[in-house]
């Protein structure tokens, strides 16, 4: 995804080589169905006063932890937000009504969520839900073809996952088979079992995500892909 300013912690962002993260979107098992977007999981108490360690699965947790922000557990119970501040790979929380140790070592555990945003509200800012990606096809980028002879309207691959990573979000491509439509068309379709590779989830890699049309575009750097996925969109 592209974000060109302030990240959308709603989806999954795709930046100019920035941290993102992977925020999964569940739905709420209550009457209203709402679709929720988890954003961290509650772990161990921290001190005597009530606050807890807490990992965050969202991109931006400034926003989601602000104080006066509210989260809610997979019930509907609402969860406040005081105080909060990063402390190394976590945060450190503490939420309203949440006194001491024994309080706070009983929310251990919790994964709490957030409305998700409104879907038109995000696909002008370019963000996705990773089910929004998988299963596009892949192509390769117009400006890599140019420069390496092959069709940029083959599809090589599929998005088969979308995973966290350490520096940003990657999307597994799985190659195709030789049974899909372009082994018809193309000799060189792979007839091996299917490979996965995993590519970062940036601008510079994946220029192009087209959910109109089902693909994205990729413009791998050498050494990325492995030959025999490339194969599939060589000219003859």
């Amino acid at each position: 995804m592209f974000e060109n300013s302030v990240p959308n912690v709603s989806g999954l962002n795709h930046g100019n080589d920035v941290d993102s993260t992977v925020v999964n979107d569940v739905t709420n098992d209550d009457p209203q169905q709402r679709e929720l977007l988890r954003v961290c999981r509650i772990g161990r108490a921290q001190g005597i006063k009530g606050e807890v360690n807490v990992w965050a699965f969202t991109d931006e947790p400034e926003l989601r932890f602000a104080p006066g922000a509210v989260l809610a557990d997979s019930a509907g119970h609402e969860y406040h937000i005081v105080r909060s501040r990063q402390f190394k790979k976590r945060w450190i929380i503490l939420f309203e009504g949440i006194a001491d140790r024994n309080a706070a070592e009983a929310l251990n555990g919790i994964e709490l969520f957030c409305d998700a945003d409104d879907p038109d509200e995000m696909e002008d800012e370019e963000a996705w839900y990773p089910s929004d990606l998988i299963g596009l096809e892949v192509r390769l980028d117009p400006g890599f073809c140019e420069r390496n002879h092959c069709d940029g309207t083959v599809t090589i691959a599929k998005v088969g996952d979308v995973l966290d990573g350490a520096a940003q979000s990657l999307l597994e491509l799985k190659s195709i088979a030789a049974s899909d439509a372009n082994a018809d068309a193309n000799e060189h379709a792979n007839e091996h079992e299917p490979m996965s590779v995993l590519v970062p989830f940036v601008e510079a890699i994946v220029p192009e995500i087209d959910l109109e049309h089902g693909y994205v575009s990729i413009d791998p750097p050498s050494g990325l892909l492995p030959d025999a996925m490339l194969d599939v969109a060589k000219k003859s």
